[in-house]
Formats: C-alpha cells, sequence, structure tokens
C-alpha cells in the first residue's frame, strides 16, 4: 500500500494520506435491503425516502408514499406465507418470479 506523507509547515506533524478505497462495503443489512430478490418493494421505499428528503421530513406530505409501500409489503406477504404454506421455496419469489405474477394480476395491485 503506497502512501504519501507530507509535512506541514512549521511543526513537527506528518499527515499521511492514504490512498482512497476503491470499493466500499456495505453492512450485510443493507446489502440484503437493496437486493432487489430479496426486496420486492425497493422502488417503493427508495421513493418514500426521497419524498421525506425532497419535503424536509415532513411525513404527513409523504403519507401516500407510506401507503403505497405498506400495501406493497402486504401484497408480497401474503404470497410469501402461501407460498410458505404451499412448501414452495424461496418463500419469498425472485424478482423474475415477480414480475410474472404481478403481469397475471394484472399489473400493481397495490
Amino acid at each position: 500500500m503506497k502512501c504519501e506523507e507530507t509535512h506541514a509547515p512549521n511543526s513537527n506533524w506528518v499527515y499521511v494520506m492514504l490512498p482512497s478505497k476503491k470499493t466500499v462495503r456495505m453492512p450485510l443489512v443493507t446489502q440484503r435491503l437493496r437486493d432487489p430478490d430479496i426486496n420486492p418493494c425497493l422502488s417503493e421505499s427508495d421513493a418514500s425516502t426521497r419524498c421525506l428528503d425532497e419535503n424536509n421530513y415532513d411525513r404527513e406530505r409523504c403519507s401516500t408514499y407510506f401507503l403505497r409501500y405498506k400495501n406493497c409489503r402486504r401484497f408480497w406477504n401474503s404470497i410469501m406465507m402461501q407460498r410458505r404454506k404451499n412448501g414452495v421455496k424461496p418463500f419469498m419469489p425472485t424478482a423474475a418470479e415477480r414480475d410474472e405474477i404481478l403481469r397475471a394480476v394484472g399489473n400493481m395491485p397495490y
């Protein structure tokens, strides 16, 4: 690992500039939440977060986004519970399977 040393003027301090890391590791929980195969409501989650950012975290202005996310979670949880009951694995359908389910249902039911 290569480092650069710079000396502060009129000082005994030495500043070491380390090269920046090219890969940034996220915590495992964050990685799982950002994985479209695990989180079926990723777009709804991102939309509600974006709404909060744009509206200075005024929750009342983003209630429709929260409701859409809640309904999304409810819908996919019911699908997951039905698959578990029927013995289908994985319990949560993959992104490709979810697209087929949504086409069969007639787009987004939430």
